[in-house]
């Protein structure tokens, strides 16, 4: 089939990649000059496969409360007039319950896990680098709060055999040595030892430059305008160059979907969420993490990429603003010097922010629509990333009309038709 995919982020050239290998004729529209130029371009640098798990959970509109208050705080919202922000604020609530959790959580480490093992595939296909690395995650927790509810995660890892230690503070710094020099800051952690980091941007690009070489057409700088549909079928794609047509259309374009979509009737629930990074070059090998440290109270992630350090985190629910707002810098910056402070000079940071496509319950939307011809590839928050080549080689599967490798019907859109 000819296929036309809508979006360049990691998510949208995963797609592009594993339909072109598919056997399918595939053309990317994107809006900027190249690929994962947008939320892909300076994310966290996790591949949080074990990690995965959804924001909505039990105690959380509590903790929300307190996180709003605290100086250096994980959550910020910003009053304003959307009507989607607060439809979605009370989606998100009514997953907060015990069952919703570990339904959700099931939902996100099965396609997590995966990714990891379609991404493991396509290095040994491909030798794609992307400074990457295979040496875990470690939820770093500063009280001993924390560290009593780390049962909460580890019965779902248990149920998909996920590897995982729960560690005392002698344990963190064997994993992170750099953190010898701040001892008495935490109390333990938890060590997922599958996970890796990467830098996604790299990655995206590169994967971009290969699916160019089997065939698949980039059209870079094109505007897409809408959607135009007969009966159940989409018939093509207005841009600011024209109208595309194909066989087959995939929208992965995160944040962006819904506004797509809403013309033709198709309510997709994702909400930006902006998240903010840091990109320090490394001054001192032995005081910077060797992976990720995932700094629970802040919600900070602490990664090492190659010659630098990514500090990602915040979750700020402000419309579509791009504006890079100094008190966010602040909390990246103190949570990164507080474990790490030899590790880099943050005076010459790169400070990026990027819109997160988030679904109320954590779970990508990944599947089919109404329309026969149209498939969904969005929705997947803060890990993108971690879920793009998974979600990927699921959406060209289904496209193709092959049964996909896992169980996909509870992450298509109509599951909150059923809700």
């Amino acid at each position: 089939m000819r296929v036309i995919v809508l979006g360049s982020g990691v998510v949208g050239v995963t797609s592009a990649w594993y339909l072109a290998r598919a056997g399918h004729e595939v053309t990317v529209l994107e809006r900027q000059s190249a690929a994962g130029m947008e939320t892909s371009f300076a994310n966290a640098g996790q591949l949080s496969y074990g990690y995965s798990a959804p924001w909505a959970g039990p105690g959380i509109p509590v903790k929300a409360l307190k996180w709003m208050m605290m100086r250096h705080r994980p959550l910020v919202m910003w009053p304003r007039a959307d009507r989607r922000l607060y439809t979605w604020l009370a989606q998100m609530l009514a997953n907060c319950t015990e069952a919703a959790y570990r339904l959700n959580k099931t939902r996100m480490v099965r396609l997590a896990e995966y990714s990891r093992d379609c991404l493991g595939d396509l290095r040994r296909e491909t030798g794609i680098a992307y400074d990457g690395r295979s040496m875990g995650t470690l939820q770093l927790f500063r009280t001993q709060k924390q560290l009593d509810h780390v049962g909460d995660d580890t019965a779902v890892l248990d149920t998909f055999k996920v590897p995982y230690e729960v560690l005392d503070p002698a344990g963190c710094i064997a994993a992170e040595p750099a953190l010898r020099n701040v001892q008495g800051k935490f109390v333990g952690g938890l060590r997922l030892a599958g996970d890796e980091t990467g830098d996604a941007h790299i990655f995206t690009q590169r994967l971009a430059a290969m699916a160019e070489a089997i065939g698949v057409k980039f059209r870079y700088g094109v505007t897409i305008r809408g959607l135009q549909s007969e009966g159940d079928r989409i018939t093509g794609v207005v841009t600011d160059a024209g109208t595309e047509t194909a066989d087959s259309y995939v929208v992965a374009l995160g944040s962006f979907t819904p506004e797509l979509l809403a013309p033709l009737n198709v309510r997709v629930p994702v909400y930006p969420v902006k998240g903010y990074s840091l990109t320090i070059p490394i001054s001192d090998e032995a005081g910077a993490p060797v992976s990720t440290v995932m700094d629970e109270t802040y919600k900070v992630a602490i990664t090492r990429l190659g010659d630098r350090i990514r500090v990602g985190g915040t979750a700020e629910l402000a419309g579509f603003s791009l504006q890079l707002r100094k008190p966010r810098r602040e909390t990246l910056e103190h949570s990164v010097t507080d474990l790490f402070p030899k590790g880099g000079n943050v005076a010459e940071a790169r400070f990026w922010t990027g819109l997160r496509p988030m679904t109320p319950d954590g779970t990508p939307v990944v599947g089919p629509t109404r329309f026969r011809n149209m498939h969904l590839n969005t929705g997947h928050g803060t890990l993108g990333w971690t879920m793009a080549c998974g979600s990927g080689r699921v959406l060209a599967d289904l496209v193709t009309g092959r049964k996909p490798e896992i169980e996909t019907a509870d992450l298509a859109l109509a599951r909150y038709a059923a809700a």
